[in-house]
Parts: C-alpha cells; structure tokens; sequence
C-alpha cells in the first residue's frame, strides 16, 4: 500500500480534474437555476477550465444579476420563470440531446431530482438512481468513494446492488480497472438480528455469481477493518478488500452522510459529488463547498459522461 505521506498519494482531486480536462471536449451542461454568486461562478469556473460548456437555465434577469458583470458571452442562456420551470426544462434539453449532464445551481435538491425521476418525462433507466461522494482523505492512499449518502434512504437489497453497480461503473470511468468495494456494516459477522449484514453477505456472493461486475465486493466489514488491513488481521479476516478499497457502500442514508461529513469536517477530506444512474451524470454542488470542491465535481461530472447504465449481470 502506497504511504499515505508520499506526494504520489497527495491531491487525488487535482489528478482527476486534469484527466477530465484530457478527456476530450467540454460536456454540455445545462446549469439548473444559476441565480447566486456560488453556483453561477462554479459553472463559469468549469467552463474556463474546458469542463463543461455551460447553458444556464433559468430567470435570465438574475442570472444576469449574479453574473455581477461577469461576462457571460460564452454561455447559452435558456430564460425560465422560476426554479421549478428551470428543472423541468434543464431535464428537457437532456432528452433532446442538447445537454449531455446537469449541474445544480441555486434550487433545492429535491426539486431537481422530482423533474429527474419523473416517469413519463425524465431521465430514468434501468439501474436505480444513486449519489456518490468522491473523497480525497488525506490519511488514506486514494480517492474514496462513499455511497449511497444524499439519495436512497433506506434501500432494500436489489437497491444496494444498483448503487453497488453505479459505483463500481463510477470507479472504472474514473480511471480504476477493477475496483475494491466494502459493503459497510457495524459487525463483520453475518447475523439476522443485524439485516445489514445480510444484505452485505448478498451482495459479495452476487459480484461472487457474477450479479454485479467489474469490481471486487465484500462484505459485510465494519469501518475500521474495511479502512485498515492491520485491523483486519488483529481480528483474523481475510479478505481481499479490507484495507484497500475504492468505494464504501453504506446501509443506509443517515450512516453514508455522516461519514461523508466526518471525513470532511474532522479529517479534512476535500470532496466531490456526483449523482449516477440517471441517463446524464447529476453534479449536487452545494454553497458550503468550495470553489475546487465544484470544479472537482465537473471532473467527476465529466469523467462519468461515457458511463455504461444497463443492469449488467441480473
């Protein structure tokens, strides 16, 4: 395993950012009410680093507003009279292929993914609908990805496989061949009286049977001894995940959030975010986040535009 002091294993966002870059060129994107300083400035930001090429739904009034004399020449604006009408017509333009992704701009998350997940009118698959954090922890050896923590909030076994199959397509987009996955639990040891447990069970013997592809899937493993091989092996668990794994699949919402926001805030994990499963990867800035935190989150956006979304395996 890699020193987690070595330079090699410093500034993973900043090495995503400029694979995205490398990609190829600019994603059309359409930016989902852009209408503060934040949002609007984190679309501009992507833009001027060949990331997306901006087309900012919404009020074209205080777009322009926010824009502060910023110059906007380079970006379509599609005039909309409020937050609700600019989701609804944001998701549109994916539908006729004029955007290929959606950025979130000043709206509440909710609202855009009602306009996402509608059934007759929005950008469903086969796969379920999933979010996934991409972490830069200092103390660990690669990005960490940790899922599902903003979407499904109590999701069953076949849900879990989808968010599994999201995040592992995730991983191979972002460059990883075969991706490590650690289904989360409190315990290691398969129980009844913890159904997590049995659904981490599951889901290794489905990746195992060939349900789930392209990664490597264990579980269930508690934190510590997902996160830390010396852990493992001072409670005698082999496994060929534990110490080593590129996603973090959580039980449920409540538990991937806060360890989302435990790695940020207490050990200074810089993030991105990225909604899969939908025909267009989802970008879920938030005005808390930074302005690399945003651009970080195109990259991924970016990155995961070429993603596969049938339900390969089931």
């Amino acid at each position: 395993m890699p020193d987690p002091a070595s330079p090699d294993a410093q500034d993973k966002l900043a090495r995503l950012i400029a694979r995205a870059r490398a990609a190829g060129p600019a994603l059309p994107c359409a930016v989902v009410h852009p209408v503060d300083a934040s949002s609007l400035e984190g679309a501009l930001e992507a833009a001027a680093a060949g990331l997306i090429t901006p087309i900012l739904v919404g009020p074209e009034a205080r777009i322009r507003a926010a824009a502060a004399g910023r110059d906007l020449a380079g970006c379509t604006i599609v005039d909309t009279p409020h937050s609700h009408a600019a989701a609804e017509q944001a998701v549109a333009l994916v539908r006729a292929g004029q955007a290929a992704a959606l950025l979130k701009g000043a709206l509440h998350t909710d609202e855009l993914m009602a306009a996402v997940v509608a059934r007759e009118t929005g950008l469903r698959t086969e796969r379920r609908i999933s979010h996934c954090f991409i972490l830069d922890v200092p103390r660990y050896h690669k990005p960490l990805v940790v899922t599902d923590a903003a979407i499904n909030l109590a999701p069953d076994l076949e849900t879990k496989a989808d968010i599994a199959r999201n995040a592992i397509d995730l991983c191979i987009a972002l460059g990883i061949a075969r991706p490590k996955l650690a289904v989360l639990c409190a315990v290691e040891l398969v129980t009844p009286k913890q159904p997590a447990t049995v659904d981490a069970a599951a889901l290794a013997k489905m990746a195992e049977r060939g349900q789930i592809e392209g990664g490597i899937v264990d579980g269930p493993l508690a934190f510590d001894n997902a996160i830390s091989a010396e852990a493992a092996a001072a409670k005698h668990l082999v496994s060929p995940v534990a110490g080593d794994p590129d996603i973090l699949l959580v039980p449920d919402l409540e538990s991937g959030n806060m360890i989302a926001k435990q790695l940020q805030y207490l050990a200074g994990a810089e993030s991105a975010g990225v909604v899969v499963g939908a025909r267009v990867p989802i970008a879920l800035t938030s005005r808390a986040e930074g302005p690399r935190a945003r651009l970080a989150s195109c990259a991924v956006m970016r990155l995961a535009s070429g993603m596969r979304l049938t339900r390969h395996g089931s």
